[in-house]
């Protein structure tokens, strides 16, 4: 082990858009914390999720495969136990590797690699949730409706603070631990929470950050005619289709969002302190990512799930000063790139890998050394009949599915994707060559088939695993109570000396 190897923070937000964060343009947004890293960081303005969803994209991260390759199709894929993970790469290189909150784990192996988990997941981890496109027309009774937003508003608690203070609480004491440990190995922690997902709810602490006034309503609106196939099915799997919400329930869901960001923004101001009053700031990376963004209204549509923009699009900062100038980088890149990315900041080598991976590392970019410009998206959840992907590359978007007419759009001149150039008769040489690459990259027929045999399976297993006996997979955090606070296994003056911080002179 190099004794020079950096500790990595990796945080995590859920449904976090980048066209919310101060750090991309938002005027409204308050987030200093995360201003103060991108000021002394590496920041990319096109980064991307893979797969818009929650569990895919998680697998997509932690593995650096496509989720076609790993079978990553929806929230109740199994991610399988023998695919390496960046905590697998990093543990053999020498790293301690923990995670702090959500990572939507589905199946029996709820560890894939990390040595330690404070927390369970927020999700349950049977295979409940398993899309079923054998019945397009039947709604899951588990999915979001539109009460996030008719509902949104202030609370004094709710399921996912309940979670996510657990989560900065474990994050925070774990790097307390690492600076008194006597394990000088370094630590790659991953600190991953649920907000700012809907549901619509923040505490009026965060509510009161904001005013009604200063909330932004959605700048595109559509009427039925101007909608895809993908958004009209997508409205109608969360009823947004039939259900009315007036101009003051879309602000109130706005404004509880932008304070769930402020929330995100003091977790991690405090996991930034603890570092710093650790001393542990001296040699840790710091990353800062999300899953998926988060449609908010734009286009009438809400949550995620689709290629536009504030679906799929995330914030990615890489701070350390040290090492990387700060810098914005312009190409666009997409979280599929993180596993050889840590794995290269770590070592100070190109990963060697056990198997193909599609991702490629950012540190080029990170040192402006060149890099790729272009992110490849697979969706394969709920709201489609038929796999949905995309190919992002230079000014284009191109998104295919065999069941939905093309879609091409040249965010350059159109950023707001409101001018489907696929039917233009100028872009017909763009168009062809993406659907050769896309008829070259992806064999649909086999695909289609491979997710519904997975879903048939799942599903199966799932009824058959409710019925008698439960054996729950969900992760069941263990801690010794033993080995805690002030036991008769350790002196007491050496316990008390073990466990301040810092360590008292002459003591």
């Amino acid at each position: 082990m190099n004794p020079t190897q950096p500790n990595i923070l990796f945080i995590m937000a859920d449904q976090i858009t980048a066209s919310a964060l101060p750090v991309y343009g938002n005027r409204t947004v308050k987030a200093p914390h995360l201003e103060s890293l991108a000021k002394e960081g590496v920041v990319f303005d096109s980064a991307y999720c893979n797969s818009p969803l929650c569990a895919p994209s998680r697998f997509v991260l932690m593995t650096g495969r496509l989720p076609a390759k790993i079978g990553a199709y929806d929230n109740a894929a199994e991610l399988p136990a023998d695919v390496p993970t960046y905590a697998h790469y990093l543990r053999n290189a020498g790293y301690k590797t923990a995670l702090s909150g959500k990572m939507h784990f589905c199946g029996p192996d709820q560890l894939h690699g990390f040595e330690e988990r404070f927390t369970s997941d927020i999700y349950p981890a049977d295979f409940g949730w398993a899309v079923n496109w054998d019945e397009p027309s039947s709604r899951p009774t588990w999915y979001h409706d539109m009460s996030s937003v008719t509902q949104a508003g202030p609370c004094v608690r709710s399921n996912q603070l309940d979670y996510d203070d657990e989560v900065g609480f474990h994050a925070r004491r774990y790097l307390y631990d690492q600076a008194r440990s006597t394990d000088k190995r370094p630590f790659c922690l991953t600190v991953s929470m649920t907000h700012p997902h809907d549901p619509y709810a923040i505490p009026e602490e965060y509510w009161n950050r904001y005013r009604d006034e200063d909330i932004d309503l959605p700048r595109v609106r559509l009427d039925e005619s101007q909608r895809d196939p993908h958004s009209k099915r997508l409205r109608a799997l969360y009823q947004a289709d039939t259900t009315e919400c007036d101009d003051n329930q879309i602000r109130n869901a706005r404004r509880a969002y932008y304070g769930a960001i402020s929330y995100v923004d003091d977790q991690v101001g405090a996991l930034l302190k603890t570092l710093k009053e650790t001393g542990l700031d001296k040699n840790t990376l710091i990353v800062f990512s999300g899953d998926h963004g988060d449609m908010l209204g734009e286009r009438d549509l809400w949550y995620k799930m689709s290629w536009f923009e504030d679906s799929a699009r995330v914030p990615l900062i890489v701070c350390a000063p040290d090492r990387y100038q700060a810098a914005r980088v312009k190409a666009s890149v997409s979280t599929l790139d993180l596993l050889p990315t840590l794995i290269e900041m770590a070592t100070g080598a190109k990963p060697r890998l056990a198997t193909d991976i599609e991702g490629r590392s950012l540190v080029p970019h990170l040192t402006a050394d060149g890099g790729h410009d272009e992110v490849i998206g697979e969706y394969m959840g709920e709201g489609t009949v038929a796999p949905v992907m995309m190919i992002r590359r230079g000014d284009w978007k191109y998104i295919y599915c065999p069941a939905d007419p093309d879609q091409l759009y040249n965010l350059a001149s159109d950023p707001d994707e409101l001018s489907n150039l696929a039917t233009d008769p100028e872009f017909g040489s763009v168009l062809q060559a993406f659907r050769e690459e896309a008829a070259k990259r992806w064999d649909m027929e086999k695909i289609q088939q491979e997710v519904l045999d997975s879903q048939r399976r799942r599903r199966l297993v799932a009824e058959a695993l409710s019925k008698g006996r439960v054996t729950s997979w969900d992760y069941q955090p263990w801690f010794d109570a033993s080995q805690q606070y002030m036991r008769n296994t350790v002196d007491l003056g050496d316990l008390e000396r073990q466990a301040r911080l810092p360590v008292v002179p002459g003591a």
